[in-house]
């Protein structure tokens, strides 16, 4: 999977997530309304100003994970 940066929109993201591994960080910082029009379009830096979640941090995680799973 690519590089997950914090400019990338959710809905791009969610388009490269063939394997849904990604949905639950999102879900854990509270974006629940995943498929909402307005999420989206957001960026994750947007989505975590938005929800009080560093997105940095959120990122490194989403990232980490990844790289484990394809390891």
């Amino acid at each position: 999977m690519t590089q997950i940066t914090k400019d990338l929109r959710i809905g791009d993201i969610l388009s490269l997530d063939c394997s849904n591994e990604i949905i639950p960080f999102l879900m854990q910082m509270g974006m629940h309304c995943i498929g909402c029009p307005a999420s989206i379009m957001e960026t994750i830096e947007e989505a975590c100003m938005v929800h009080g979640v560093d997105a940095d941090d959120l990122v490194e995680s989403i990232n980490a994970h990844l790289k484990e799973i394809d390891a």
